[in-house]
């Protein structure tokens, strides 16, 4: 039966199957399938669907990874999809009657909530280079999380057998850990000493190698007590030092991936303008935001999406009770903030203008906050009118008549 109007589809997303369910204006359901997460069936949903109507309105609940496939058919037959989060489903699922949680009741809930709704947001397909960006930096984020927790690892060991080694050296650097890969143990480095020990290093062309052997051997004439299983620690530790250096080395792969393809987006040299962002924090802007600033249809939409715009919390007679809100995106919140942070030690403008929010009585933070809201602003108009960032704005009148 072929309905007047518009439908609207929900999709209850999932790793390995999806349900669908549509619904009319009023609510009722005309259709509630299971689909496998694979071109064959998703390619049969959309027909199957459009016969029901002459308009359908889509929406999931996933705006990346497990329903990338369906958004990317969806778009290429034209149809409209909108993205409700699930912590919105959760809470609206209390609404709803019935406690009982299923695939298909969470896909009518979800066709409901667009139905009813008008603020949910479109989900649109990011320009080729973001795409390639969001997977580059989601990639790097992992193998730094796996080098902090090595380093981590590392110190413990080493602190178990050789707290003032340690305490003398930063794992965190090339030199410590070419230093840990040869020679973990008091006894070891007291062997080698100081003159043929910074020969090694400068064989490895380590940088300081005289100051980094002469700490190591003093470390190593403060301790002579050889502690319960060091020789196992100590290869542990040869292990976690050889696992750091490779991480490094990825790491500084993925950063050059990164900087190549971030430099071939449009918006590439705008960003770069502004003080505070290189291409890592670049990439990562473009890659929270699919590299399309048209969904942002003013700068303060944009700060809400990263958590810069504060909501208010007002009930009887208290007013101007503003809070952070709860729900904005984590990682650009991060980059403005980030960037922020390193504009006001390089760029005079931003100095001042948290200088100006410290004087009026904000915390650290807070001014920081300030700062990157503003700067959302500028970043916002820079990208709408395709120019670089210039300490002072180019006049009318210049312009004309230039």
């Amino acid at each position: 039966m072929r309905v007047n109007g518009c439908v609207w589809a929900g999709v209850d997303v999932g790793k390995r199957d999806h349900h669908c369910v549509v619904i009319d204006g009023e609510g009722s359901r005309l259709l509630s399938r299971r689909v496998g997460n694979d071109e064959g069936e998703l390619l049969a949903l959309p027909a199957d669907v459009a016969a029901l109507a002459e308009e359908v309105t889509w929406a999931v609940d996933l705006a990346n990874g497990n329903v990338a496939l369906l958004a990317m058919l969806l778009h290429a037959h034209g149809q409209k999809v909108m993205y409700i989060s699930g912590l919105a489903v959760n809470r609206a699922a209390g609404g709803y009657r019935g406690e009982g949680k299923t695939d298909a009741r969470d896909a009518a809930i979800i066709a409901d909530q667009a139905r009813i709704r008008r603020d949910l947001s479109p989900l649109r397909p990011g320009d080729p280079v973001s795409v390639e960006l969001g997977v580059l930096t989601a990639r790097r984020a992992d193998l730094t999380a796996d080098r902090t927790r090595g380093i981590n690892r590392l110190r413990d060991a080493l602190t178990s057998i050789f707290p003032a080694l340690e305490r003398a050296l930063e794992p965190t650097r090339t030199g410590p850990l070419v230093l840990l890969s040869g020679y973990q143990t008091p006894a070891s480095i007291r062997r080698i000493g100081k003159a043929r020990l910074e020969a090694w290093l400068r064989n490895r062309k380590v940088r300081g190698a005289a100051a980094l052997a002469a700490a190591a051997v003093d470390a190593a004439n403060r301790q002579h007590t050889t502690l319960p299983a060091e020789a196992l620690t100590a290869q542990m530790v040869h292990d976690l030092a050889a696992e750091v250096t490779a991480l490094n080395e990825k790491i500084g792969e993925i950063d050059k991936l990164v900087e190549r393809r971030f430099r071939e987006h449009r918006h590439a040299a705008p960003i770069l303008s502004m003080s505070g962002f290189g291409p890592l924090l670049g990439a990562e802007l473009l890659a929270a935001t699919g590299g399309d600033m048209a969904q942002f249809a003013t700068p303060d939409r944009l700060a809400g999406f990263a958590g810069l715009a504060p909501a208010p919390r007002d009930s009887g007679r208290v007013s101007g009770n503003l809070r952070r809100p709860k729900r904005y995106h984590r990682g650009l919140q991060r980059v403005f903030y980030t960037s922020a942070l390193i504009s006001i030690r390089w760029c005079p403008e931003s100095r001042q203008y948290y200088d100006r929010k410290r004087a009026e009585g904000k915390r650290h933070i807070q001014a920081v906050l300030a700062l990157a809201r503003r700067r959302v602003n500028v970043l916002w108009a820079l990208l709408r009118d395709g120019r670089c960032y210039q300490p002072e704005p180019p006049r009318a009148g210049l312009a004309a008549a230039a």
